[in-house]
């Protein structure tokens, strides 16, 4: 309980909060972005509507890559269809409730100039991190050899 507040009372320094805003508000962007995209039927391509060009690997391999349909899944997520989303890319889904999370902490923390709640270690981030990359490649996997 001590480090709570310690770290409450531990000024963010200009610098920082800069960094913190601008990843806040980049974040809020993404998900601004995501509403408004039409969710592709096919769970994947929906980045296309952003004028981006379709998957190189499905492209180059004909089968795709662990991050297809991630763009969708956030669509899905932010049009309130959650089973769809995780059809899409349950990794994606992680990525889209983190973003969701964070980017008002972030930009709260940043105006304040003091972490919100609490402040982020890299074991708690490098945890998080493992655990998408992993739910990503074992739902990629079962796509591939699951069929």
């Amino acid at each position: 309980m001590a480090e709570y507040h310690q770290n409450q009372r531990k000024e963010i320094s200009g610098q920082l909060r800069l960094v913190l805003g601008g990843l806040g508000l980049g974040l809020a962007l993404l998900i601004a972005v995501a509403a408004v995209l039409k969710p592709s039927p096919y769970l994947l391509g929906t980045h296309q509507q952003l004028g981006l060009p379709p998957c190189s690997f499905l492209v180059l391999f004909g089968i795709p890559c662990p991050t297809c349909g991630m763009t969708t899944a956030w669509a899905f997520l932010m049009h309130g269809l959650l089973v769809k989303a995780l059809q899409a890319n349950t990794g994606g889904v992680l990525l889209a409730v983190l973003a969701m999370a964070a980017a008002p902490w972030l930009t709260i923390s940043a105006v304040r100039g003091r972490w919100l709640l609490w402040k982020p270690n890299g074991t708690v981030v490098g945890y998080m991190s493992i655990l998408i990359l992993a739910v990503t490649l074992i739902q990629w996997g079962l796509r591939l050899f699951g069929k």
